[in-house]
């Protein structure tokens, strides 16, 4: 078995939708997502949290509209927005077409939830006026009474039911912008639930693991959850859902793609847990670099290694490569060669300059790129 094999992810066949100017499915990067925990009523608020959001690398943010000040606030926060926004609607029609009306690129609304056949009628041409996709989100905890009654508890089978018959309600308007996510806080429900989605049907997956905790526990029950099923093709767009600052689910979300090799955003550091043979303080070094790196958005590199042992191994797969030596001087790798040697009280600043400068010419190359790209076009046309 070669690396490229048993590295290669097959993404299940999906087809494509946009939220506003972002594809969603198909042959489109996974999209990471967030969502503001402020009041969305104080657009000021709003609008300063999903610019740290923008900031973190968020594709797509959502808010919530619970109500008619909410809906009135979201015409000047879509203005101001970079990314598309999305309305978290949940019972009531008139919220979703107010939505619609100012300006959100998407509509998280269950359509079987928002009364008769005529409101739905509303929303979906208000969705097709206004260029708005949709989102149908099940959610283990709020399962209709009819399936829990039926099946008597929340289920892989009747979550998938129950998408598949908010689904039909859509297609039976004539509207197949839309994407599906089934969540549940317990991981092997989620998992299964999502599972049997794939299987069903062809839209878009909007993966998470719900209510999935703080800071630490929470990544590691999404990283588990999701990256399963990343791991075997299944997911178009993701949102980590944590008890935290909403940024940091935007950080988790892109660590859990490169480590699946799906998506690269910033520097992917490879580091060891030190020892008692590290030339220089790892763990100390490791956060200060992460915290002092975290601006830089150019996917690249670097490796941490306290010793000599697997130093050199690593940095030859790296951009940037630090290995620990002796006499209080470390080796420094560029592109996989050795290159010179630093002392002890220059590491960090060194390092960082380093990285901001690879950054940089790699920016300026894809620029260039790009620029003979233009041009190649303008002369074939």
């Amino acid at each position: 078995m070669t690396i490229r094999s048993y590295r290669q992810i097959v993404r299940r066949k999906s087809r494509m939708i946009h939220v506003g100017n972002v594809p969603v499915g198909g042959d489109a990067p996974i999209t990471v997502q967030s969502m503001t925990n402020t009041v969305t009523a104080d657009a000021t608020a709003t609008i300063d949290q999903i610019r740290r959001l923008e900031a973190a690398g968020a594709d797509i943010v959502r808010v919530s509209c619970p109500d008619q000040e909410s809906t009135a606030a979201l015409k000047q926060i879509v203005s101001a927005a970079r990314v598309p926004i999305v309305a978290d609607i949940h019972f009531h029609y008139r919220r979703a077409i107010e939505a619609a009306e100012a300006g959100a690129a998407c509509l998280r609304i269950n359509p079987g939830n928002i009364g008769s056949a005529q409101r739905v009628r509303e929303v979906v041409q208000a969705a097709k006026d206004h260029g708005c996709s949709m989102r149908i989100g099940v959610n283990a905890g709020s399962l209709e009474r009819e399936l829990l009654e039926r099946y008597g508890e929340p289920c892989p089978e009747a979550m998938v039911e129950s998408a598949l018959n908010h689904a039909r309600i859509l297609e039976d308007n004539d509207f197949r912008e839309f994407k599906i996510s089934v969540k549940a806080s317990d991981v092997f429900l989620a998992v299964a639930a999502y599972q049997g989605l794939a299987e069903a049907c062809d839209y878009p997956l909007h993966l998470g693991i719900t209510e999935a905790g703080g800071l630490r526990a929470g990544t590691i029950k999404s990283s588990i959850g999701m990256g399963m099923l990343l791991w075997s093709g299944i997911g178009d767009t993701i949102r980590v859902s944590l008890s935290a600052e909403p940024e940091e689910e935007v950080t988790a979300g892109y660590e859990i793609l490169k480590s699946l090799g799906l998506r690269r955003r910033g520097v992917t550091v490879i580091s060891c847990p030190s020892c008692a043979r590290q030339a220089f303080p790892v763990i100390r070094t490791v956060e200060t670099l992460e915290e002092r790196l975290s601006h830089i958005s150019t996917p690249l590199t670097l490796s941490i290694i306290g010793c000599v042992v697997n130093g050199p191994g690593e940095a030859r797969e790296t951009d940037i490569g630090l290995t620990g030596g002796g006499k209080g001087t470390h080796q420094v790798y560029l592109n996989g060669v050795t290159d010179h040697r630093i002392g002890d009280e220059e590491l960090v600043d060194h390092i960082v300059a380093l990285v901001e400068k690879k950054a940089a010419e790699i920016e300026a190359q894809a620029a260039e790129a790009e620029g003979a790209e233009l041009a190649d076009d303008h002369r074939a046309a």
